[in-house]
């Protein structure tokens, strides 16, 4: 991938600046103290520079000659949404699924930046009816699975969306003590819920929502799918990946709400 012109002029007016300015300096010592202090800062000019060159790169559009890369394909099979927590009407035309993990940062932006509008604009209204599923990384998130653990047993209380609103609120207190601190300022009944954290069938809830974002092809998290409802389970017909700006679920689910006929096509 090339940078931009502009990119480069950026990067080169940085650098230069930055370097005339550590050897503007005043560093006292003799030669070699200074030319020791030049260096470590050129270094260190260095590394920021080629940070911003990376970051300017990633955002760069792809050269001419090359095409960018193509969506990833909508999952054949559809999405089971039974037993999962939702908000919305059971008979809205769309279902909206996010699959998502209580200590991803990137899912906790989408809870804090997006969902309150999603909610407001779609689901309060009766246009799109809301699903949650369950995809903990544990390689990366060692404490996200006992997170949805705690999150499912809060369901089993009627209280899923405000132990998912203190979770997500609270990414780096994920300890076991601190998940009961959550369920009892929910007004859990604490004592079935820690009961409840401990069965087998909720840790194969959770492992069965896995099981089915990774037939869906999810990689990571956030991952929403939206589509219609036929005989229990969703049908595709959209695929939005990452924490999007509201913007992107409007474009997408605007779309569907207004054709008669919504055909699967995936999200860019």
């Amino acid at each position: 991938m090339t940078f931009s012109s502009t990119g480069k002029i950026v990067v080169a007016a940085l650098a230069a600046a930055a370097l005339s300015w550590v050897a503007a300096r005043g560093i006292p010592g003799g030669n070699s103290a200074r030319l020791a202090a030049l260096e470590s800062g050129q270094k260190e000019i260095l590394k920021e520079v080629q940070g911003l060159k990376a970051v300017m790169q990633r955002g760069a559009p792809p050269p001419a000659n090359q095409a960018p890369p193509a969506p990833p394909p909508l999952p054949v099979m559809p999405i089971a949404i039974d037993g999962a927590a939702a908000r919305g009407r059971s008979d809205a035309r769309l279902t909206l699924i996010e699959f998502s993990d209580f200590q991803c940062p990137f899912c906790a932006r989408h809870t804090r930046e997006t969902f309150a509008q999603i909610q407001r604009e779609y689901v309060d209204t009766g246009k799109v009816r809301y699903v949650f599923r369950h995809f903990p990384i544990e390689s990366i998130h060692p404490n996200a699975f006992a997170a949805a653990r705690a999150a499912e047993c809060a369901r089993q209380q009627g209280k899923f969306w405000d132990m998912h609103t203190r979770l997500f609120a609270n990414q780096q207190q994920l300890a076991e003590t601190d998940l009961v601190g959550y369920a009892k300022a929910a007004g859990l009944d604490t004592t079935a819920f820690q009961r409840c954290v401990a069965t087998a069938e909720v840790s194969a809830k959770i492992r069965q929502d896995l099981d089915e974002g990774a037939r869906a092809g999810i990689s990571g998290t956030p991952m929403f799918f939206v589509g219609t409802v036929e005989e229990g389970k969703v049908r595709v017909l959209r695929r939005l990946n990452g924490a999007v700006p509201f913007a992107a679920f409007k474009t997408a689910l605007d779309a569907l709400l207004a054709s008669p006929n919504p055909a699967p096509s995936p999200s860019p």
